[in-house]
């Protein structure tokens, strides 16, 4: 057996170790992580999970409470699984397979050499990366990816398929590409802006390795009609499991128009509890267009970094969408290793570092403070989560400074270690 191959095996096999074994040593633990405002929310916790799956099994539609808000086709995969109060063995290993998974996946897209060279650009400093295990390893030991595994958040799902779309489009696989991208949007809706960075980095693999390429309206055409019949596919699907159309309301709706205003680590919440309804509708969209218009602009003025842009945009995920987690962050978190590479052109590494640790530690403290302790208020909680949306921004403006510093040093090399200012 290959020497790497053996490490990655015993890698995997520590990563499922841990996310057995803290359940069972510990059995009350997952229970409080799923009560956990910063690691479930209403469109992904497992609580709210096993009540759709109590009313799916008893013949009683699951949405018609306002409860339930996640996908249809979840209710029959969980349903076929033990009670997890009572057996919770299988459901700790579904999501750890879910995990060594993603983690695998995460290896792919290193193994691909699309981070630091693609059809278009070829980073100068290209030698400076880590192996797709050290990759995979920060996944899987990332201590927001293992609470999210052992709440069984549905964004532990979410996640593998945004996963696995990028591996796909890094190794032009269209199909699988397709599908998983369907599933990732089908289960939270917002990884479909992720569609126009992806097709640009599979557009780029294929031609690499036809060298030859494709017709690009062709090309386009073809995996957009794919992905509108594969989304289409799924959602009629979960119409013939519910029995009827209720499902786009109660999911995709409750995501658009933010009926639900559960605290989060996000931004929207507190915003529009204190926002007056005349202006609910104007800054839903105003909220929702922020979010979306990071795609043409990242996607036009980065098309040489394709994979690059699919990244950041989930880092623009956790910080923008109505719903995030920690998992959100985790995701992007594990993904920015993969640009090694930029590192030395980053400039605020210590102080996002520095925020991000200081939000993980107080948050939870700040949310204790508000309502179990009385002694704070919203503002408290809501001040804590500013502070980590500033982290995750900082990394974000400081990742896509360092990238149009490297592809300037690749084109004007005798601007090299000169200042330059952004306008």
């Amino acid at each position: 057996m290959p020497l790497d191959t053996e490490h990655k095996l015993l890698i995997f096999a520590a990563a499922a170790a841990v996310r057995l074994v803290l359940p069972a040593v510990f059995p009350t633990f997952p229970d409080l992580l799923t009560g956990r405002v910063e690691v479930s929310t209403p469109v992904t916790s497992f609580k709210r999970l096993q009540e759709g799956v109590f009313l799916y099994t008893h013949n009683v539609s699951p949405y018609d409470g306002g409860v339930y808000h996640q996908a249809p086709l979840l209710l029959p995969l969980f349903s076929l699984l033990p009670d997890p109060s009572t057996y919770p063995l299988a459901t700790n290993i579904l999501y750890t397979v879910v995990d060594l998974l993603s983690a695998n996946a995460i290896g792919q897209i290193a193994d691909s050499g699309q981070n630091v060279a693609t059809r278009l650009f070829t980073s100068s400093r290209k030698h400076l990366t880590w192996s797709s295990i050290a990759i995979a390893t920060g996944y899987l030991f990332n201590p927001f990816t293992v609470a999210t595994c052992l709440a069984r958040s549905t964004s532990a799902l979410s996640n593998l398929f945004i996963l696995t779309a990028m591996a796909k489009a890094a190794h032009g696989a269209s199909t699988t590409f397709i599908l998983a991208l369907a599933f990732a949007a089908y289960l939270s809706m917002h990884p479909i802006l992720l569609f126009p960075p992806l097709l640009v980095l599979l557009y780029d693999t294929r031609a690499t390795k036809t060298q030859s390429k494709p017709n690009v309206w062709t090309f386009a055409i073809a995996h957009t009609l794919g992905l509108a019949v594969a989304i289409g596919a799924l959602l009629s699907a979960s119409a013939f499991i519910t029995g009827s159309w209720d499902f786009l309301a109660a999911t995709y709706g409750v995501r658009l128009l933010l009926p639900d205003l559960t605290p989060n680590v996000g931004l929207w919440w507190y915003f529009f509890i204190e926002m007056f309804d005349s202006f609910r509708e104007f800054f839903l969209g105003v909220f929702w267009l922020h979010a979306a218009s990071y795609v043409p602009g990242l996607t036009i003025r980065l098309h040489k970094q394709p994979l690059f842009v699919a990244c950041t945009l989930t880092g623009v995920f956790a910080i923008f969408t109505p719903y995030p987690s920690i998992a959100d962050a985790a995701l992007y978190l594990s993904l920015v290793p993969l640009f090694r590479h930029l590192f030395p052109l980053m400039r605020y590494s210590f102080l996002a570092s520095a925020a991000i640790l200081y939000a993980s530690v107080l948050g939870p403290a700040f949310y204790h403070l508000w309502i179990y302790a009385g002694s704070g208020n919203a503002n408290f909680f809501y001040a804590i989560t500013l502070v980590w949306s500033l982290g995750l921004s900082i990394i974000l403006g400081d990742s896509m400074y360092a990238a149009l510093r490297d592809e300037l040093d690749v084109e004007r090399p005798e601007l090299q270690g000169k200042e330059v200012r952004r306008i």
